[in-house]
């Protein structure tokens, strides 16, 4: 039962590894565990994520020091950026609002 419990913890651990990381809302720690960026470099996407806003595409990432074509490069498997999931419930067509129509209730009949 042990052996179960740590290959589901395991199993857990590993699938958060291949989540992508969203450039506008992760963490330093969380940016870090990226492939090429270490702390100088997370700090700096933050740094530049506070100081203009969020990231509105993979280019945008180009502007922050130290981060090059060959840098984003790799990062564009692990990493999101501009919102992606905002986008795909933007797309799904809105429910109509219900309208109601007014009914008429009946006035009670009148006792003689």
């Amino acid at each position: 039962m042990k052996l179960f419990f740590a290959a589901l913890l395991s199993l857990l651990f590993s699938m958060a590894a291949f989540a992508a990381v969203n450039a506008n809302t992760a963490s330093q720690q969380e940016l870090e565990s990226l492939n090429g960026i270490g702390p100088v470099k997370a700090k700096a996407i933050i740094d530049y994520r506070t100081k203009n806003g969020p990231f509105k595409s993979y280019a945008d990432l180009e502007n922050v020091p130290g981060i090059g074509a060959k840098t984003l490069e790799k990062l564009k498997a692990d990493l999101q950026v501009g919102g992606n999931q905002a986008k795909a419930a933007a797309k799904a067509p809105a429910a109509k609002p219900a309208t109601a129509k007014p009914t008429t209730v009946p006035a009670p009949a009148k006792k003689p």
